[in-house]
């Protein structure tokens, strides 16, 4: 009786269910209201709340979480800070992290924006084969930012 579909020629008859569900001491769940005519099985309400958030609970697991990491640097950088700060980087993308590095400018510094591009440029040079683009550098206020994702693996 449980799960075996029920045709009735001619006319939907839902007090048919109701009664078939009460029979079995179960509930009548409207399973897609928007067919025609609308789809219902007999089943444990309860149970069929319970199983679907278990099914969402798992598409949750096993969507991917986007991981951000962020590098500064500031205009003036030094070559063994960049080199530093290079390696990390490598290592964020390989583990399948975003890499979001800017350049801050303090003060007046501001007038030395070009050097700022030009370390980024060199950054994201530096990181082509892990990580690609994915935004060229942009000034917004006092910050200069650049994105880099990781490739795809094979």
């Amino acid at each position: 009786m449980v799960g075996e579909n029920i045709e009735t020629p001619g006319v939907f008859r839902i007090q048919d269910a109701l009664r078939r569900a009460d029979e079995l001491e179960l509930d009548l769940v409207e399973i897609s209201p928007n067919a025609e005519p609308p789809v219902c099985r007999i089943a444990d309400f309860q149970k069929f709340l319970y199983e679907q958030k278990k099914k969402q609970k798992e598409l949750k697991a096993k969507a991917s979480k986007i991981i951000v990491k962020e590098i500064r640097f500031g205009p003036n950088t030094d070559d063994h800070d960049y080199n530093f700060k290079l390696k990390h980087a490598e290592k964020f993308l390989q583990e399948g992290a975003k890499v979001k590095a800017y350049v801050f400018f303090k003060g007046r510094s501001i007038l030395y924006n070009e050097q700022g591009e030009i370390l980024l440029l060199r950054f994201a040079n530096a990181l082509e084969e892990v990580g690609k683009v994915e935004q060229l550098p942009k000034l917004e206020g006092k910050r200069m930012t650049i994105f880099i994702s990781p490739k795809k693996k094979k």
